[in-house]
């Protein structure tokens, strides 16, 4: 593989999307936000009123979506869907839920795995999502499967919901990401399973810096990184 790769899948609130920033901030490398594109084309099929059981029809404006990635303030990205800022819009429950069932759609994911690929460029890069290091980037030198469990999945996102000021319920949330969780594992394109020769982590009670530093050392282990 010309392009150093590191893989960091897991379910929903195990602290991918904080691991993965830090890392590639920290080796200076690209990164993919694979849930981002779910989210996005969730969106798009929400926005146009296309049934969630209508796979070819959400197959089609996967393939056709006119999306970018921007660099932004303090390291963030932005978002844009034909020329529009829809970066909080796609984080809503609403589109998280539908993303999830987008997600599980085989026409779908294969409408996105190669724009996926193409995202690996030099120096290396740092992707995240649920199936990276099983089908996207199954030759990738580093693969981290992070974890936690639900209950404490859900207490950060209770959190995160809160600062935004949005009104929400721990349980309805726990609940969600139970659901959330059952479906990702059962579905028959890329089940959510940690890949044979991943770095499994659990992160219930652990710190950001800790995962982090120990997925540096790792790469340093692995001449990935100096």
């Amino acid at each position: 593989m010309s392009v150093p790769i590191i893989t960091v899948d897991g379910p929903g609130g195990a602290g991918k999307g904080t691991l993965s920033y830090s890392l590639a901030s920290k080796l200076g490398w690209s990164m993919l936000d694979s849930g981002a594109l779910y989210r996005v084309t969730a969106f798009a099929v929400l926005t146009d009123n296309v049934s969630l059981s209508d796979e070819s029809a959400i197959a089609e404006i996967a393939s056709h979506l006119a999306l970018e990635f921007v660099p932004a303030a303090e390291g963030l990205t932005q978002v844009l869907l034909n020329g529009q800022d829809i970066s909080l819009a796609i984080r809503s429950e609403s589109c998280s839920s539908a993303a999830s069932k987008v997600a599980a759609m085989g026409d779908v994911r294969a409408a996105l795995l190669q724009r996926q690929r193409q995202m690996a460029v030099a120096p290396g890069l740092v992707a995240d999502g649920r199936d990276m290091g099983t089908v996207v980037f199954p030759d990738a030198p580093l693969k981290v499967f992070l974890t936690a469990s639900a209950e404490a999945r859900a207490e950060r996102r209770y959190r995160q919901l809160l600062a935004k000021g949005e009104s929400v319920t721990l349980a309805r949330l726990l609940e969600t990401i139970e659901e959330r969780d059952a479906r990702d594992r059962n579905r028959t394109e890329s089940p959510l399973v940690p890949a044979t020769d991943a770095l499994v982590i659990d992160s219930t009670g652990v710190s950001a810096d800790s995962v982090l530093d120990t997925v540096l050392r790792e790469a340093r282990l692995r001449q990935l990184v100096s």
